[in-house]
């Protein structure tokens, strides 16, 4: 009888024990004083226009190309040599269709003169040293610098007909 005495009281304290211990946090009440209130800060709305979005059209970039004048009608010959050559030399960093590591050039020439262009495809080092929408997009793009390509000029030319046709 002293057995099961016992051991009904081992299961009722341990019943206890299991289930004590979840004390309710009580509110602490403040007497006097102004209860603390957390507000968000609203982030100020940035009305600067991303690198990749700004228009520079009278910006011609710095490197050797000083003027370039593009024919009213797009040279097809030029358009395939310059997709080829962006497939094999730019895709592992620049999409048509969607920002990549670089920016999607559809619709460049609408945001950037020829010679920009043209000097950014050629010297992309000296560009991102020295002119600022150069500098902008290296910092939009998270320090991702445009490889040289060692491209001759009628080869960027080539490529800067082919965005021609990317509206």
């Amino acid at each position: 009888m002293k057995t099961i005495q016992r051991l009904a009281l081992l299961f009722t304290l341990g019943f206890l024990i299991s289930c004590g211990g979840k004390e309710e946090k009580k509110e602490r009440v403040n007497y006097g004083k102004k209860p603390k209130v957390e507000t968000k800060k609203e982030e100020p709305k940035s009305d600067v226009v991303p690198a990749s979005k700004r228009i520079t059209l009278d910006n011609k970039g710095v490197g050797k190309i000083k003027n370039l004048e593009l024919s009213a009608t797009i040279d097809n010959a030029m358009v395939e040599r310059g997709a080829a050559l962006f497939k094999t030399n730019c895709t592992a960093c620049h999409k048509t269709n969607k920002r990549f590591i670089g920016p999607n050039p559809t619709g460049i020439m609408e945001r950037r003169s020829p010679e920009w262009i043209m000097n950014m495809i050629l010297d992309p080092k000296l560009m991102t040293e020295e002119d600022q929408c150069a500098k902008d997009l290296l910092i939009e793009f998270n320090g991702a610098a445009m490889a040289n390509q060692n491209l001759t000029e009628q080869q960027a030319r080539d490529i800067l007909e082919y965005f021609r046709t990317l509206k």
